[in-house]
């Protein structure tokens, strides 16, 4: 009996010995998350949380002057540079979304076409994808200085179209407002497309192979093969990369910054929401009107990435 009664004395304790290792794992656990969760908390919410704060204020340098309630809003509303109905050329919001509308698909398309490429049997693979890759990894003020000299009036594109067709040739690319922005979309597509690659590529190598194998034995032809198996099965790699690039777009800033000087120019063709949000925050001190802008680009990027979302497909993302 006095064995009995020992052993079950002894159960207690095991249990509890078992209880506080768990605890302390768990303890450890959230130690090491506490300070990145700490850093998202200090350097992103609470900056989102500030910013709508002070949207509803006059707020310049010395800090709040004034409480406005939902002026700045009215008053971004009513902004023609900023947006205007019906939609046109040169405000920041149409000029943003036309942007967005055309670099996205060609960022999709070519990435997920030099994916393929890479993807396939052929000699020299790793170095195609090294050399696809490379304008991303370029700085974007680089490459720009370095498009601003190539597509300037006498720079080497106009000399080649000049050779082609047969006389001179003096566009300023990004000196009018008919190409400036084109000229940078051109130039976006060019420099992100190789890390829409790697993530199409990511996606290619994750389908399984005996989908192929089974194609392959019914005689389907290859274009037939792309677009009933290889096609649908990328939809996670086309939810990825649609939400990255529609992010991208919304956000564009330092091309047009650095083409137009800061100014937008010509004629506003390059006036972009963010630049906008800039121009608002750091020329004009209007603190609490630029952070008005901000929540509005912020509203929109979130519709857009839900959007995506419901396009998708929740069940079939895999997320």
């Amino acid at each position: 009996m006095a064995v009995a009664t020992g052993a079950r004395r002894r159960v207690p304790g095991r249990f509890q010995s078992v209880g506080s290792a768990k605890l302390r794992e768990a303890l450890v656990g959230y130690a090491f998350v506490a300070v990145p969760l700490a850093f998202f908390l200090l350097f992103f919410i609470f900056p989102i949380g500030y910013a709508v704060y002070i949207s509803f204020y006059n707020w310049g340098i010395l800090g709040k002057i004034s409480y406005l309630g939902l002026d700045n809003y009215r008053n971004l509303w009513h902004d023609h540079l900023f947006w205007t109905w019906p939609p046109r050329r040169g405000t920041a919001i149409w000029n943003t979304l036309y942007y967005t509308a055309f670099v996205v698909p060609a960022q999709m398309a070519l990435g997920l076409a030099l994916a393929l490429a890479v993807n396939a049997k052929i000699r020299g693979k790793t170095f195609f994808r090294a050399a696809y890759y490379f304008p991303s990894l370029t700085s974007s003020a680089a490459v720009t200085a370095i498009a601003i000299y190539i597509l300037n009036s006498g720079g080497l594109l106009n000399s080649a179209l000049g050779w082609i067709e047969g006389h001179p040739v003096h566009t300023p690319w990004f000196g009018q407002s008919s190409t400036a922005l084109e000229s940078i979309m051109g130039l976006n597509v060019w420099t992100t497309s190789g890390t829409m690659m790697l993530f199409y590529l990511a996606t290619l190598q994750s389908i399984p192979t005996d989908v192929y194998e089974a194609a392959a034995i019914d005689g389907t032809s290859r274009w037939r093969t792309f677009w009933k198996i290889t096609f649908p099965l990328l939809k996670p790699g086309h939810f990825f990369v649609g939400v990255l690039s529609v992010i991208g777009c919304l956000k564009i800033f330092d091309q047009a910054f650095i083409v137009s000087g800061g100014k937008g120019g010509p004629a506003y063709s390059t006036e972009t929401a963010v630049l906008f949000l800039y121009q608002t925050a750091i020329a004009d001190i209007q603190w609490g009107y630029a952070a008005a802008v901000g929540i509005v680009l912020f509203v929109i990027i979130f519709l857009f990435t839900l959007a995506q979302r419901l396009l998708f497909g929740k069940a079939e993302i895999g997320y």
